[in-house]
């Protein structure tokens, strides 16, 4: 301690010693930063009297420095309250301090007063009273220790005093939190700034958190959601073998932090904490630093060998928080999501704190050599970090002017290649053609058409092969037993999806004529529950979709339900079978048991407490339907269908006008006026019906507005008719929208259906009759063409195809002009890019999803890209002369994959472990071995390769035999072979990750495997 040190010079002579301190004491400026002394007054005025006498023999010798007036005890040393300059002490900068201190020496075991000069808001002094700040450690808040810092020490002061105190080792990783009430904490993050810029004041608490072994930190622990707390503290596993939590739609986000955890430069920089000095919390470009601490938090976890899967919602919270667009739980792009991560990472992590401006200089005919390294010079002066020293590297830009001829040549850092696809012109497409023909099956015919074609293309290409005119041809998307559209001859093809379900539908001439004198029905098939719904006033049934959707022409004067009804009956017959006339009843039997049905589903509905006043005469109708539950069909949703009984029957009649003309209610009506009117829905029956005229129609309306009010049933008596034999319906007729529910308004009440915009009709089928008469069989049933039995040889090209497009010389788009220097205009230039340097770790961006101003589509070309050796050096225009191997070769590390289409996907990687050198595949929470001849498929999106020179050899030895089939073991990792992910069957063709008969993306991803939550695996 200074107090305590002998004089270390013998003292000059008095005079000098006064004029000495004098000198230093009036001329001395304050500076914030520097240390200046307290000295006791009474001391300091001894000293000057014994100096002033010129006696050094004078009684008025000082003796040793003597503080002790400014101290409240001499235990604690503290200082007194309210105390004085220039009337209780003194200071002097710590010059004069310190020859003072080497004359006089100091009183033993007292500390000396050093005291800071802080720089505050409207005056620079020095601070007398330092702040008094309370030390514990997050893991021992109860011992708590006393410690005083000025206001211009910064906070890495108190970090290191808190080691020294606590005794944490300096290779634990700490974080300071700032506590200023029992509730309200804040993190102390950037350790270079000051106490006072951090508004630490008197009385406030700092506290010390260490990080935990499995990478988290203690105070975040309860918010990671882990799948037992004693389960994850005993797993041991290989780190960096982790997956990643799907918060929502975040598989594009997992993706991309999977290929970057394995990417042994970067990962290795967070690992052995060198970011934590590199933090950059001033650069106005970046993200004040969080963005490197939350990606920091990911890679600790998934790299301390103690987690199955991670759960990355602080990450996600913070990406979108400094980046509004991945906000929520869309979709994104995983390539969208890693550029704005690196140029985050940069930012956060730059070592320029303050960029200067730099202007750029074009080439003027300098050599290549010399502007590439001005460029880079240049670029690295306000650009230094470890993304730099990593990702980044330079390709030459060379713009020539059509009408000048000026050569512009200039280099250009980048940060990945986005290299494009070889686009065909053709595209294949897969179709059910259905003929008009009712005993013909559908044919499923394979199509080449023209990519930026029409629908009318695809007809036209159908119609060689089917010799059917395309103009009667009707294309349609067939999704959950509905038309999801029927497209018009003029749309483009890119609107169809190579997932479609598409049906092209013959029709016939009279249909497609513009003065044609047929309708095109819509038709959906439906099946009804087998009750009706208790408690209901109507007769509610629960309908869903089920088989193929028709499109039928039906002649304009036939529309009636009659003759609808053998419409359809003849449009199905190939699957349908119409009832024998031996199935055939006499009427009055069958009325006679329908009357007694009746009353004993009245005495149910009595005895479940239902009191249905509306159907108390329900019993005296003929061939009144049964109750039904509501059943779900296939991929539809259950709808109810409201109307009377009459419409909803399963055996109703059709009347020959002769042989009932004298039948008679008791009212004195005529039997067929009743039965017609109860009954809409009317058989296909082999006798004779005349067309009703408009008068009878009018008629028929009239007394439908009567029958169909609820009271209107009270008043037909019961009936007694002549037996009659009649047909079954097999199937009732309804009127409904094109999602195939009922409207009310639609086809009620009447015996003629009246369209007036599309129309779509529903035939309804009771599940006994389904089950008797429809063949479901044979309704799946259809023909393959002989063009489906040609293997479809999906298109593949080379990664060196993709990069020589990238350097290949393409015209600027009109929107995207070059100015001209010398022609002091825009011009559309020639564009050449050219690589001149590459980085250590090369990010290959495969540009899959195509934008043009007339379609959109995503290309599934399989790009054939090496794994080991990839060899730029034809492509680099700087050559280098360095003798061994060239540092031109690279070796893949990892790839981010996506399944799916434009509108929806799922993202997964691929990866391969640095310190045993396993490939791995990461879908999500799911990680399992993979090998390395299933890495190359047509959904490889986004390729890393690490430079041969810097590849460090695997530290660890490869697992066992990891083709082998294992078992859920504790590493948590299954093989291959029992992966439900398909990845090891996916080389060469496109995973249907998504069903084509259930829901369509339309907003959400659909997961091709269900997590495995128990401890066997690494999903959570």
């Amino acid at each position: 301690m200074a107090g305590t040190a002998a004089p270390a010079a013998e003292p000059p002579g008095l005079e000098t010693q006064r004029r000495e301190i004098e000198a230093l004491v009036q001329h001395h400026e304050l500076r914030a930063g520097d240390s200046w002394y307290m000295l006791e007054r009474r001391w300091y005025d001894q000293w000057k009297e014994y100096v002033e006498t010129g006696d050094q023999n004078s009684s008025s010798f000082p003796g040793q420095i003597d503080n002790t007036e400014l101290f409240e005890d001499l235990e604690s040393y503290h200082l007194k309250d309210r105390l004085v300059e220039n009337e209780d002490f003194v200071l002097i900068p710590a010059e004069a301090w310190h020859k003072l201190l080497a004359w006089y020496d100091m009183l033993p075991d007292q500390p000396p007063l050093e005291r800071k000069v802080v720089d505050l808001p409207s005056t620079v002094k020095v601070e007398v009273y330092p702040v008094e700040i309370f030390l514990c450690l997050h893991s021992d808040m109860e011992n708590i220790l006393t410690e005083q810092f000025s206001r211009a020490d910064a906070i890495h002061t108190i970090q290191k005093t808190m080691r020294k105190l606590f005794e944490v080792p300096e290779s634990a990783e700490t974080r300071l939190w700032m506590k200023s009430s029992d509730t309200s904490c804040e993190r102390l993050r950037n350790i270079h700034m000051t106490v006072l810029d951090s508004c630490l004041s008197s009385g406030m608490t700092v506290i010390m958190e260490m990080r935990n072994a499995d990478g988290t930190w203690p105070s975040s622990r309860p918010q990671i959601m882990r799948n037992s707390v004693d389960e994850q503290d005993s797993y041991r596993g290989q780190p960096g073998v982790c997956g990643l939590t799907n918060l929502g739609n975040t598989c594009f986000m997992n993706s991309a932090l999977q290929c970057l955890s394995n990417t042994p430069p970067l990962t290795e920089y967070f690992l052995r904490n060198a970011y934590l000095e590199e933090l950059n919390f001033t650069n106005p470009l970046g993200m004040r630093g969080e963005i490197a601490e939350a990606y920091a938090d990911v890679i600790k976890q998934m790299w301390s060998g103690r987690h199955y899967s991670v759960v990355p919602r602080i990450f996600k919270t913070k990406v979108g928080h400094f980046a509004s667009q991945f906000l929520g739980y869309q979709q994104h792009d995983s390539q969208e999501l890693l550029s704005f991560l690196l140029d985050g990472l940069h930012e956060d992590l730059n070592r320029v704190k303050n960029k200067e401006y730099i202007e750029l200089r074009d080439a003027d005919g300098r050599p290549d050599q010399e502007v590439a390294e001005e460029a880079w010079r240049n670029h690295r002066r306000r650009n230094d970090s470890v993304i730099v020293d990593t990702f980044h590297g330079l390709f030459k830009s060379t713009l020539v002017c059509p009408e000048c001829s000026k050569v512009s040549v200039t280099f250009d850092p980048f940060c990945y290649l986005s290299v494009p696809l070889p686009v065909s012109k053709e595209r294949v497409m897969e179709v059910f053609f259905v003929s008009v023909d009712p005993a013909a099956k559908p044919v499923q015919h394979r199509l080449i058409v023209p990519k930026a074609g029409k629908v009318s293309d695809m007809c036209t290409a159908l119609s060689q092969v089917t010799n059917v005119p395309a103009s009667q041809m009707v294309v349609a998307d067939v999704f959950n037993h509905r038309f999801y559209k029927i497209y018009q001859a003029d749309e483009s093809l890119s609107c169809i999806l190579d997932r479609d379900d598409i049906f092209v539908y013959e029709l016939s001439r009279g249909a497609v004529e513009e003065d044609g004198d047929e309708l095109v029905l819509a038709l959906y098939l439906r099946e009804r529950s087998h009750y009706r719904e208790y408690g209901s006033s109507n007769s509610n049934y629960g309908t869903s979709l089920f088989g193929h959707p028709l499109l039928v022409s039906v002649p304009r004067s036939q529309c009636s339900h009659e003759a609808l009804y053998q419409v359809f009956l003849q449009r199905l017959s190939r699957y349908v079978r119409a009832p024998d006339p031996s199935e055939e009843v006499e009427e009055q039997e069958e009325a006679e048991d329908d009357e007694e049905e009746e009353e004993e589903e009245e005495e149910l509905y009595k005895t479940n407490g239902v009191n249905d006043d509306d159907e108390e005469d329900d019993s005296d109708k003929p061939g009144t339907s049964k109750r039904e539950v509501d059943g779900q069909g296939e991929g539809s949703e259950s709808e109810v269908n409201q109307s009377n009984d009459s419409e909803e029957q399963v055996d109703s009649t059709v009347v020959n006008s002769s042989s009932t003309k004298d039948c008679r209610n008791e009212d004195g009506t005529s039997v067929e006026s009743a039965v017609e009117d109860e009954a809409p829905d009317i058989s296909g029956s082999q006798q004779t019906r005349r067309m009703p005229s408009e008068d009878d129609e009018e008629e028929e309306e009239e007394e439908e507005g009567t029958r169909l009010s609820p009271q209107s049933s009270e008043r037909h008596p019961k009936r007694k008719c002549c037996p009659a034999k009649r047909s079954k319906l097999l199937f009732s007729i309804q009127a409904v929208n094109s999602n195939g529910t009922t409207e009310r308004s639609i086809g009620d009440g009447s015996n003629t259906f009246s369209f007036t915009s599309q129309p779509y009709v529903a035939i309804d089928w009771d599940p006994d009759m389904k089950k008797k008469y429809y063949n479901e069989n044979e309704a799946e049933k259809y023909v393959k063409h002989p063009s489906m039995e040609i293997p479809h040889q999906q298109t593949r090209v080379d990664l060196q195809q993709c990069i020589e497009l990238f350097t290949t010389v393409e015209t600027l788009e009109e929107e995207n002009p070059w100015y001209c220097p010398n022609c002091k205009k825009h011009q559309l230039a020639t564009k050449k890019l050219d690589l001149w340097s590459l980085p250590e770790v090369l990010i290959i961006h495969l540009k899959r999803f195509s934008y043009t101003k007339y379609s959109r589509e995503k290309l599934d070309t399989i790009v054939d890209f090496p794994i080991r050796n990839l060899d730029f050096s034809g492509f680099l225009l700087r050559k280098t002369s360095s003798s061994g191997e060239p540092p031109s070769r690279y070796d893949l590390i990892a790839v981010s994959n996506h399944y799916g289409g434009l509108r929806d996907g799922h993202y997964t990687s691929y990866a391969r472990n640095k310190d045993n050198g396993q490939w791995y595949y990461f879908d999500d929470s799911k990680v399992t071995y993979a090998r390395e001849e299933h890495i190359v498929t047509n959904a490889a999106y986004l390729l890393f390769y690490q430079r041969q020179d810097k590849i460090r050899q695997p530290t660890l030895p490869t697992p066992l035999d990891s083709c082998s089939s294992l078992t859920h073991s504790a590493s948590g990792v299954a093989s291959p072979n029992n992966r439900e992910d398909g990845a090891t069957s996916c080389k060469g063709k496109n995973l249907n990750l998504l069903s084509p008969h259930g829901v369509r993306g339309r907003g959400r991803i659909l997961r091709l495997v269900h997590e495995y939550r128990g401890a066997a695996t690494f999903g959570v």
